[in-house]
């Protein structure tokens, strides 16, 4: 994709530029054209630069969730490992938008792979007894539902409904 656009982005400056060349020589070519072809070449800049120097929006397929597992968290915290619990389900808009806009976001992630951190995930799209134990210990109506356990709280910091980046943030910074 950013071949072809580039490929646009230069016919198009050589486009102005020949018009330019055209309205010096004397030739009777509106100023509208030009600014109009312009504007056009700054906006399929600004996709280009946006596409090559974004972030990788694919990042998240690196992360190795494992199934929720209750039984194992107090463990995984005795030996030092934080675990961040994450219950979503497929049909909860507010669990995708968490997804979108942080749990999926290349800095979250790279944040989500270090080596002492474990992921959990349940998901609560269909009937699951395990996640259903785990939320009615928790006292937690729904999802999106998230917990990050970790030394410093072995009993958890549960996590607003609406996330933020520097929710992830706080809460893993308060495990060390």
């Amino acid at each position: 994709m950013s071949i072809i656009a580039s490929l646009l982005l230069i016919s198009l400056m050589l486009a102005i530029a020949g018009l330019l060349f055209a309205k010096f020589k004397g030739k009777a070519i509106p100023m509208a054209v030009i600014f109009v072809l312009g504007g056009l070449a700054l906006c399929l800049a600004s996709i280009i630069a946006f596409i090559n120097k974004g972030e990788n929006y694919q990042a998240y397929k690196n992360l190795h969730w494992q199934p929720l597992a209750p039984e194992k968290i107090a463990p995984y915290v005795e030996q030092g490992f934080t675990v961040f619990v994450d219950i979503t389900a497929d049909w909860c808009v507010p669990c995708q938008a968490n997804k979108a806009n942080v749990l999926h976001r290349e800095q979250v992630v790279n944040t989500l792979m270090t080596d002492n951190i474990i992921l959990m995930q349940g998901n609560w799209s269909e009937a699951d007894t395990v996640i259903e134990q785990y939320m009615g210990i928790q006292g937690a109506a729904g999802t999106p539902y998230n917990k990050v356990y970790g030394p410093a709280y072995p009993e958890g910091i549960e996590l607003p409904k609406v996330l933020e980046i520097r929710h992830v943030y706080q809460a893993l910074d308060m495990m060390k």
